[in-house]
């Protein structure tokens, strides 16, 4: 049998494949950028679907659901596997995000916003620059090729028409949500520390100097010191993405696996 038979005569399995691989293109780091055109991430999910499906077909022994109702519920559960492997990846490019937004705050770089154009929004410099960082070096580390590995390796894990209702599996997305505020914390804290420490002296030059203008001094030295301590865990923030990304795998298998039959 050609795959244009199997399109043909199992046309229903090959739309909920279809539904869950689009799911990724939603909010996925890369995969889920907005500056890349929508035409071409459709054009990449149904050829995904297509490489996918033979296999994916041969494995499944479920039956298509026989109403229209049954059928939509199982569109919006296919739906919700490639979208969660896709928000657990995105979780830790938003602690990206929070460290970024945390350094900005505290060396004074937070009321000027640039255009992200991965996600549209507008969000600090020092923000941009470690999240665009980090996309480098995620496709550098064939990130994005492991997203299409996880999203292979659920349908063994959960077969179409395969998803059980776990109810540990909100637990588990609201313990990697909170996540995003501990890395963040982590990621920031040299930065924010060493600022802390300059606000500290700065403060002790205020008593000791009465006549100094600790206004004036204080906002360039936040930025000197803010960037040069930046630059300095630059290296160490590169080794701290591995770490960062192995956990993002490990999220997405432990999320596929708690939605297992």
């Amino acid at each position: 049998m050609d795959l244009f038979d199997l399109l043909q005569n199992h046309a229903a399995i090959f739309l909920l494949l279809l539904t869950r691989t689009t799911g990724i293109f939603i909010i996925a780091p890369f995969f889920g950028s907005q500056n890349i055109p929508q035409t071409f991430r459709v054009a990449m999910a149904i050829l995904m679907a297509i490489v996918l499906f033979p296999v994916v077909d041969k494995a499944t022994t479920a039956a298509a659901p026989p109403t229209v109702l049954a059928y939509g519920g199982a569109v919006l559960s296919e739906l919700f596997i490639g979208w969660l492997i896709g928000y657990v990846a995105y979780i830790s490019f938003s602690a990206i995000h929070m460290a970024g937004k945390m350094m900005d705050m505290q060396v004074g770089f937070s009321i000027v916003n640039v255009m992200d154009p991965t996600s549209g929004q507008q969000i600090p410099l020092i923000g941009s620059f470690l999240y665009n960082l980090t996309l480098i070096i995620f496709m550098m580390t064939n990130g994005h090729h492991m997203i299409v590995a996880a999203l292979a390796e659920s349908f063994k894990l959960v077969p179409v028409l395969g998803m059980s209702a776990n109810p540990n599996l909100s637990l588990m997305i609201r313990d990697f949500t909170a996540g995003i505020f501990s890395t963040g914390m982590k990621i920031a804290l040299p930065v924010t520390f060493a600022v802390l420490l300059t606000n500290v002296s700065l403060g002790i030059l205020a008593r000791t100097m009465p006549q100094l203008n600790i206004f004036v001094v204080g906002i360039p030295m936040h930025i000197i010191i803010g960037l040069f301590v930046l630059s300095i865990v630059i290296p160490f923030y590169v080794l701290f993405l591995d770490v960062l990304f192995n956990e993002l795998y490990a999220h997405v298998s432990a999320a596929l696996k708690a939605l297992a039959p």
